[in-house]
């Protein structure tokens, strides 16, 4: 959010509290009956110029929650077709490198940060074989081990923006 912006919802929170401390304080006199000095006689006009800001507020507030609302929708369409544009590259990528599909399966339970137990537990195989199928896997992909795999893709999905920074209001 920009300089500006936070400095005008500030603004507002002010003018807000003013308003409300004027009301709170005009009920109680209201309510112990205390008398109105000559200076309040002009108290309602005063009160309508208050209450018309509180609506001006009440309309700033309902616009920004409505337009933080829209860039949080826009943000997790966007989070969206990254992860399904990630998943696609690695799928891609994984027949380049011609996987087998348990080759497949086992490179992305390693990507998901999975051990060699639990993915052996999990394919319910023993650990022998899938040391040799990461092996494969590494060697297929050029990458020493399990850390620069996931480093591959992850290269990959952070070398553009996926979220474009909203514009400076």
């Amino acid at each position: 959010m920009s300089k500006s912006r936070t400095l005008w919802l500030w603004l507002l929170l002010v003018v807000q509290a003013v308003c409300a401390t004027f009301f709170v304080f005009d009920g109680v006199m209201d309510w112990t009956g205390a008398a109105e000095s000559p200076g309040f006689r002009h108290i309602h006009a005063f009160e309508l110029v208050l209450a018309l800001a509180l609506v001006g507020g009440l309309v700033a507030t309902a616009l920004h929650i409505r337009s933080l609302t829209l860039r949080g929708q826009e943000m997790r369409r966007q989070l969206d077709i990254a992860s399904g544009a990630f998943a696609q590259l690695i799928e891609t990528q994984f027949t380049e490198w011609g996987l087998s599909t348990a080759e497949r399966e086992v490179a992305m339970l390693a990507i998901k940060g999975l051990s060699v137990a639990d993915i052996a537990a999990l394919r319910q195989t023993k650990e022998g074989t899938i040391k040799a199928q990461c092996a494969a896997v590494y060697r297929k992909a050029g990458v020493s081990g399990r850390l620069q795999l996931l480093s591959y893709f992850i290269e990959e999905l952070v070398s553009e923006p996926v979220l474009a920074r909203p514009p400076e209001s």
